[in-house]
């Protein structure tokens, strides 16, 4: 692997993209330290640990929203802004066509995305400015100028950093957001450490359980990594057709259909879902907050249960959703049957249809039960052990994933110039 490193370090063109990445993560990281000037981030990080929903969104940040950074909202607006038109590709035809135009197609469709990032961003830093810090008194200064401010600092730092995601994905290695967001992550890990060792030295933690818990993230990783890659080959044969004196077709081929087809958007989610009652709760009464913190918050006893059992419902339920709308089997029927391919022993038409469909509900309910225990992994740990881990559940998912893609992409870069792999 350092071999393949230094093969890849020594060809110009890779070089560059390494080196324009590594420059525009350390802007990041820049710009996640410097903090929002008049905002007391005390009351902010005291409101974060109990909210499981601004808990999971300032992990995508790397800790800006809890230190309240210029990228306090993240990249957030961007990915919420893609899933949307993803989304709405599906419900409106022009859309669909648009995306399925080409490379102009697609780039309308970007400008639009960012457009609509745009206002989410803003919507946000509206939002959390007089909503969340003004409600809970974390301004030190109340007036119109200085609250504008705040939101358009916020704002504009949202689309710099939407722009710098661009720019690693047009120049860089990977994909930008989900650089930023494998960023924001693993920065969190040297914070996790320490919290273990010095709970370990205060005698807070037994040794035992800290080697316990190295164990249980490495197995997760290895499972992660497993079923990230795992894919179910659906064998399809090609009719051979004579067309004048040549041949065509006659060929074999497969249709590849992930374990985890929908990714971590179901984990997402869920959790934003079962965050929503806890947020409600912050400008209700006493009652409401009092009855959301018994029943309906990780944090208590009785909550802890019935907060876990509805997220690994609901993350089955938004499994099968997301990927029942991503992954169309008519659309694949239709495709292989209008370019004489059938599955072995398959009728084609309705027959093949149900037969994907059959396989891709077993796949699924596969995905989505890995995908609720990796996500009761962190929960538990963090529950009974009293150890806060970061780099776990979620995180793994993301993280895992962004490291194969950047190996894939580092790999081809290599093969298309005649070295071997990046792995053995």
């Amino acid at each position: 692997m350092l071999s393949q490193l230094k093969q890849a370090w020594k060809i110009k063109d890779v070089r560059k993209k390494i080196l324009f990445t590594l420059m525009m993560i350390v802007v990041f990281r820049i710009g996640a330290t410097i903090p929002v000037p008049g905002v007391d981030t005390s009351i902010i990080k005291e409101m974060v640990g109990k909210n499981s929903l601004l808990s999971l969104y300032n992990m995508f940040t790397g800790g800006a929203f809890s230190n309240f950074t210029l990228f306090a909202l993240g990249i957030g607006p961007y990915i919420t802004a893609s899933i949307i038109l993803q989304l709405l590709t599906i419900g409106f035809e022009s859309l669909d066509e648009l995306q399925k135009s080409g490379e102009e197609g697609k780039k309308k469709i970007n400008k639009y995305t960012k457009y609509t990032a745009l206002a989410l961003a803003l919507v946000q830093a509206i939002g959390i400015t007089l909503g969340v810090i003004k409600g809970l008194g974390a301004l030190k200064a109340d007036n119109v100028f200085f609250i504008s401010t705040i939101i358009l600092t916020l704002v504009s730092a949202s689309m710099l950093l939407m722009w710098i995601g661009d720019k690693i994905t047009e120049k860089g290695l990977g994909n930008g957001s989900s650089i930023i967001i494998f960023v924001g992550i693993i920065s969190r890990v040297p914070i996790d450490i320490m919290s273990a060792i010095n709970k370990v030295q205060n005698g807070k933690l037994a040794i035992w359980a800290a080697a316990m818990l190295v164990v249980v993230i490495l197995l997760t990783i290895m499972a992660v990594t497993y079923i990230q890659e795992a894919t179910r080959k659906i064998p399809v044969q090609y009719a051979k057709r004579v067309v004048g004196r040549k041949t065509y077709g006659g060929q074999s081929s497969h249709i590849p259909m992930k374990v985890n087809q929908s990714g971590v958007i179901p984990v997402i989610f869920a959790s934003s879902l079962l965050a929503f009652p806890q947020t409600i709760a912050m400008f209700m009464g006493s009652d409401a907050q009092n009855f959301v913190q018994t029943y309906l918050s990780p944090n208590s006893d009785i909550g802890f249960w019935i907060f876990r059992s509805l997220e690994v419902l609901l993350i089955v339920f938004f499994a099968y959703f997301y990927t029942t709308v991503s992954f169309n089997t008519e659309d694949i029927a239709n495709n292989m049957k209008n370019n004489g391919g059938f599955i072995p022993g398959i009728r084609p038409g309705r027959p093949t249809i149900d037969y994907l469909n059959r396989i891709l509900s077993r796949l699924t309910l596969a995905g989505a039960i890995f995908l609720a225990i990796i996500s009761l992994i962190p929960a538990f740990v963090t529950h009974f052990m009293n150890v806060q881990i970061n780099l776990a559940g979620t995180s793994l998912l993301i993280v895992v994933g962004v490291a194969l893609e950047l190996k894939r992409q580092l790999e081809s870069n290599l093969v298309m110039r005649s070295y071997q792999g990046f792995l053995k």
